[in-house]
């Protein structure tokens, strides 16, 4: 009953604010995005500051911080709450967008329930803690990317998205690498506006982010802490370095033909998966809080029929594993192997879900698109290999 879903949705959002006043949240993301916003008001230097006691700076496109504009219109406490409501809220669509993505129609006190459990799924949990934006821009390109194809300004939003932050724009690769001319075209032009727009706003600050401060990446933080759940974070602790240099780049280069390569031929949904983990894994920093993607992918291994390993994925981003290992200080480069898996369980999980949807579209008999009868891959990698073998000798 809906009632039931409504009472635990209350519970857990009662629970999570009880936890938020205990611990005193600083929600310091929001704080630089007010900060931002303060900055193109006032006409400071965006990219000059720091803010928190962690001193974090500016570290959006232009475009972005006009876009804050409206956050320094409220008291700091009035500013955290109504991120706090906001992301609660857009959490609740992004289950509903995953389960339109996923296709399938839950009734509504699954979509309650579902919206409460997902609450406490770590990488949602430390968007609401920070303040962070992860849920809207999720939501913006998952509801342009779920409407019908040849919709009036598919793409636009994607294009938006991809303003404010730059990684959504790999949704544009991928649109391109289906065949979808007009839909990458109409996101190309929007993110170019978003550009010009920022440019036009504040001409010193574009200028200094697109030649400078967007490949400044240490600015972002440090990439080996266990925070940074992307390939350059897992090798770097791997190889107890807070460099891992040309390795890195080799691996994330080799992850990222393979990720554009399975998107191609896998079917809408894992196409889309696909590129949301490809973009997470070579980013050079993709925090915890950046992996709620968990949430659509989640609601496809529903939809497949796959519970077993929607419990299994779930558990993984609800244990939290990565703050159990040592990682005060530089402690992060100094993990034992065994701690290893621990501290990128995120990152573990993307590649090997890579993996399988790689393996899949590799015995599937041509690019698979919506509608399309699709023969069914091989259950076991390796009996396909002898029966391959076999065909051939």
């Amino acid at each position: 009953m809906p009632a039931t879903g409504a009472v635990l949705l209350a519970l857990s959002l009662a629970a999570l604010a009880v936890l938020c006043a205990a611990l005193r949240i600083p929600m310091a993301d929001a704080l630089v995005y007010r900060a931002e916003g303060a900055a193109v008001a006032h006409g400071t230097d965006l990219y000059g500051f720091t803010v928190t006691r962690w001193h974090l700076p500016a570290t959006y496109p232009p475009f972005a911080a006009i876009l804050f504009v409206p956050t320094t219109w409220l008291p700091v406490p009035v500013l955290k709450a109504a991120f706090a409501v906001g992301n609660a809220l857009l959490l609740a669509l992004l289950v509903r967008l995953s389960c339109r993505f996923a296709g399938i129609t839950p009734r509504p006190a699954a979509l309650l329930a579902a919206t409460a459990a997902g609450l406490w799924l770590e990488p949602v949990f430390q968007t609401l803690l920070f303040g962070q934006i992860n849920l809207a821009l999720t939501c913006l390109v998952l509801w342009d990317l779920t409407r019908p194809p040849g919709s009036l300004g598919k793409g636009f939003v994607v294009g938006i998205a991809a303003g404010v932050k730059l990684t959504p724009a790999i949704f544009l690769l991928y649109a391109l690498l289906k065949g979808r001319w007009r839909e990458a075209g109409t996101g190309a032009a929007a993110f170019t506006g978003t550009v010009l727009l920022g440019a036009l706003v504040l001409p010193r600050a574009s200028a200094d982010f697109w030649t400078r401060r967007l490949f400044e990446t240490d600015r972002v933080g440090k990439a080996w802490i266990v925070d940074n759940q992307s390939l350059q974070g897992l090798m770097a602790r791997l190889l107890h370095t807070s460099a891992p240099g040309a390795v890195w780049v080799a691996v994330a280069a080799a992850v990222a033909a393979a990720g554009l390569w399975t998107a191609r031929r896998a079917d809408d949904r894992w196409g889309v998966l696909v590129t949301a983990l490809t973009a997470l894994l070579v980013s050079p920093v993709s925090w915890s809080h950046h992996w709620v993607w968990c949430v659509p992918l989640l609601a496809v291994l529903v939809a497949e029929g796959r519970p077993r390993t929607a419990v299994a994925v779930a558990a993984v981003f609800a244990a939290r594993t990565l703050w159990l290992v040592p990682h005060e200080g530089d402690l992060d480069l100094h993990l034992p192997w065994w701690q290893q898996p621990l501290a990128s369980p995120y990152a573990l999980l993307g590649l090997a879900a890579l993996g399988c949807a790689a393996g899949r579209s590799l015995f599937v008999c041509g690019p698979v698109g919506a509608g399309r009868a699709v023969p069914r891959a091989p259950k076991s990698l390796w009996l396909s290999w002898v029966l391959r073998l076999r065909r051939t000798t």
